[in-house]
């Protein structure tokens, strides 16, 4: 096989993840500026306005039942939905298709994902806190995949693909472990009556699943309701995105190999038919056969991925920025004594909270890698050095979405959810600055290979020369 056609294949292969990092790190690039207009609001002389807006009562009513939800519970509890929705189906993308799809390709991630949940967890337990502030234990455990992959993108070419692949795949699991500790031990009072039908509708939608029955109005329209059933069980809803999400068939109509024969008959059918007399109409024949290639186009996406790939720009331009920006004002500055006022505000939650994202994630996705390595269950990637899963467990530290969220869930009063919130910036940003700073370093060519690249540089030169 000559270069040039190794560079078109990997190309082909490289360009759909290169899409989806790149989609992803700049709505991590917009994550922050909200983050910022958010904090800079709450600390303004308007930050009283701040929390009238997002406090502000939206009410629905169907007859019998009537919902009325703060503007900040209707994001949380409706929007944040659609998010859990796109993870669900990320999560379901990854183990039929994926970097999940087999033990092998798995066991790297997975070893580094559990390791930085139960570190971090363990690293907030061990500092001994007591009351409800010790219900924030899952808030460390989380990594904001966006987050990561924009400090990811601010190094450019130099990161290795297959770093990117890991991060995400680390992230995913990560994020399945989040739902399962939300669904298990952030719930509140369960009524079961609800929870029956919702599974009852779920079945439902898993029976359609397994015949393959690709109407996306059945699956939409049940989704609403189970979404609603949950919001009334006193289990978060945001779990019910998760779970319809895997129920939406992956199965595509149209086979891959042969996609491509099936649109060239077509294009040369359409080629031949005879056009109209006005260049700019086409006739009836005609746009038969766009129809035809139309749907060919259609069938040949999985519900799975149209539906992913259309609902993740919203996610990440609209529904997080919303997110970040109803939920990361918190007001910190008090108009009489600013410096005091950020001295009081390191409590020792947040302080327990910050210090876990930041070493319990660092500690625990970097062992656990090297465990499952040394135990020969994954290969690490050649040309990567261990200093930069160093690094990368430091990035894992970029809780943001989902640790804001957990700790939205874990304290119901305002000043336990604001102490919170402070450790998670806190942990956070050292977590992003000192992962990108170690993985810059681990990433960068070493002085030994520079100056062999530049003996070399100037021996052909002189060679050159010489022949000249």
């Amino acid at each position: 096989m000559n270069l040039r056609k190794r560079r078109i294949i990997v190309h082909l292969i490289s360009s759909p993840f290169d899409k989806f990092f790149k989609r992803l790190s700049s709505g991590g690039m917009l994550l922050m500026l909200v983050t910022l207009v958010a904090l800079i609001w709450a600390n303004s002389p308007i930050k009283d306005y701040y929390h009238f807006v997002w406090h502000h009562h939206l009410s629905f009513s169907l007859e019998p039942y009537q919902l009325s939800l703060s503007l900040l519970h209707w994001i949380n509890d409706g929007l944040m939905v659609l998010f859990f929705f796109v993870v669900g189906l990320e999560i379901k993308r990854e183990f039929l298709a994926g970097e999940l799809s087999s033990f092998r390709q798995a066991v790297f991630p997975v070893f580094a994902a559990i390791g930085g949940m139960v570190i971090p967890i363990l690293f907030f337990f061990s500092f001994g806190l007591t009351g409800d502030a010790n219900r924030g234990w899952g808030i460390p455990m989380a990594t904001d995949i966006a987050f990561s992959l924009a400090i990811l993108s601010m190094m450019g070419p130099r990161v290795p693909l297959s770093l990117k692949v890991f991060l995400t795949a680390l992230a995913i699991v990560d994020d399945l472990g989040a739902i399962l500790v939300i669904a298990l031990f952030y719930s509140t009072h369960i009524y079961w009556h609800y929870l029956f039908i919702a599974f009852i509708l779920l079945s439902i939608l898993a029976v359609a699943n397994y015949y393959d029955i690709q109407i996306i109005s059945l699956y939409i329209g049940l989704g609403i309701i189970i979404w609603f059933l949950f919001l009334q069980s006193g289990i978060h809803p945001t779990i019910a995105g998760v779970l319809v999400a895997l129920t939406i068939p992956a199965r595509n109509r149209v086979n891959i190999k042969y996609f491509s024969p099936k649109i060239k008959w077509r294009l040369k059918k359409f080629s031949r038919l005879p056009g109209n007399a006005h260049s700019c109409i086409l006739t009836t024949e005609q746009l038969h056969a766009i129809d035809d290639l139309e749907n060919i186009v259609e069938r040949v996406q999985s519900p799975l991925q149209k539906m992913e790939h259309r609902l993740s720009g919203m996610v990440n331009y609209l529904i997080l920025p919303l997110f970040a920006l109803s939920n990361a004002g918190v007001t910190i500055l008090a108009t009489a004594a600013p410096l005091s006022s950020v001295v009081d505000a390191l409590t020792p939650l947040s302080l327990i909270i910050a210090i876990s994202l930041i070493f319990g994630k660092s500690i625990g996705i970097s062992l656990f890698s090297w465990l499952a390595v040394k135990l020969k269950l994954a290969v690490k990637p050649r040309n990567i050095p261990w200093m930069a899963f160093v690094g990368l467990g430091l990035i894992g530290g970029i809780g943001f979405t989902m640790s804001l969220f957990i700790a939205n869930l874990a304290f119901e009063a305002p000043e336990l959810q604001d102490q919170a919130k402070i450790g998670i910036f806190i942990g956070s940003f050292i977590s992003g600055l000192a992962g990108y700073l170690l993985l810059k370093r681990a990433l960068s060519p070493n002085k030994k290979h520079k100056k062999n690249g530049q003996i070399l540089f100037f021996r052909r030169l002189k060679r050159n020369k010489t022949i000249e």
